[in-house]
């Protein structure tokens, strides 16, 4: 039997990741390490597994008598809006975290790290392949974010190199879907939740960035197969995402459509906004045989707004029912 941790297990995919997890018969306890900074501990409040349990703390600072098995290090804001706020503090939770769970993982242990489509910077190749070391400005204003990730694989890779450790490492690219803070800032989750409070979308810029949107469930299942279980010997990084092209515009457009009175407008650009994101996934096409990003937005898009219109009319659903 097996002990796993997850730091950051209460955010958004890694508390999708904490569900698959407790499918598996052969773990003996999950522990969730999560400071709940940008997570949240209703992402989880729904599971009452005993096995799992939920440590608050900051994942750099984290104690344990346990040695694990396998370690998913997720602890990260992946907003610009909340990341370039407390730049110091996203540095501290990527590689000083990553440096201080390294030493609770049991030797010949799997630990598993989640990177960023950011490392690959403003590119000037399209779609960006893993061989691709990018266009990262290491002193610009999202340079918390994308150099302390591209910091985090360095040092996994090298302790691999050194120590034999089992490494996994994904990159990203613009997930979204349920369990999305309604304050994110992302783009899709500031959209839906502009449409249904303010009913004004902002659009930074002119919109003609472009993403590719992976909707969290077909994310997820690549992760859960690159993580744990299929047998494979690639260690990463791995891009993992969904490769069709949209703008940031088109979204904004299409949000807008599916709810009645919304209307867009554009405000500068935000400082060192990438012009386009699209990952090569001919290396996950033959690591992960058979695995697509499936969902197409338009779909994935319905889905989370019908959970955010849920989530946003809760309070007010409940009230009215108490006054009638």
């Amino acid at each position: 039997m097996r002990n796993i941790l997850v730091s950051g297990g209460c955010g958004f995919i890694g508390s999708h990741l904490v569900d698959r997890l407790l499918g598996r018969s052969d773990i003996d306890r999950l522990v969730v390490v999560d400071n709940l900074w940008t997570g949240l501990r209703e992402n989880i409040s729904h599971i009452a597994d005993p096995r799992l349990t939920l440590e608050v703390g900051d994942v750099e600072a984290f104690r344990s008598p346990l040695q694990f098995d396998e370690i998913l290090h997720l602890a990260s804001p992946a907003s610009p809006s909340w990341y370039m706020r407390e730049p110091v503090r996203v540095i501290k939770a990527n590689v000083a975290g990553a440096l201080n769970l390294l030493t609770l993982l049991k030797p010949g242990g799997r630990f598993c790290f989640t990177s960023t489509s950011e490392v690959y910077g403003d590119p000037s190749v399209n779609p960006q392949p893993e061989s691709y070391r990018g266009s990262v400005d290491c002193t610009g204003p999202r340079s918390s974010y994308d150099e302390s990730k591209r910091c985090t694989e360095a040092l996994l890779f090298e302790a691999q190199r050194t120590s034999g450790i089992d490494v996994r490492v994904v990159r990203l690219f613009n997930v979204y879907g349920p369990r999305t803070r309604v304050d994110d800032g992302r783009a899709v989750s500031n959209f839906i939740s502009q449409a249904l409070t303010t009913g004004v979308l902002t659009v930074y810029g002119d919109g003609a960035q472009s993403r590719s949107w992976g909707y969290v469930d077909d994310i997820v299942d690549g992760l859960e197969r690159f993580f744990w279980r299929d047998v494979i010997s690639h260690r990463g990084p791995l891009n993992i995402g969904n490769d069709r092209e949209i703008s940031v515009l088109q979204v904004a457009r299409y949000i807008a459509g599916l709810v009645p009175g919304s209307s867009i407008q554009h405000h500068p650009a935000m400082p060192q906004d990438p012009t386009n994101r699209r990952p090569d996934l001919t290396l996950a096409r033959r690591i992960l045989p058979g695995w697509e990003a499936g969902i197409p937005y338009e779909e994935g898009i319905l889905r989370t707004l019908a959970w955010f219109r849920e989530k946003l009319d809760g309070p007010k659903a409940c009230a009215e029912d108490a006054v009638s």
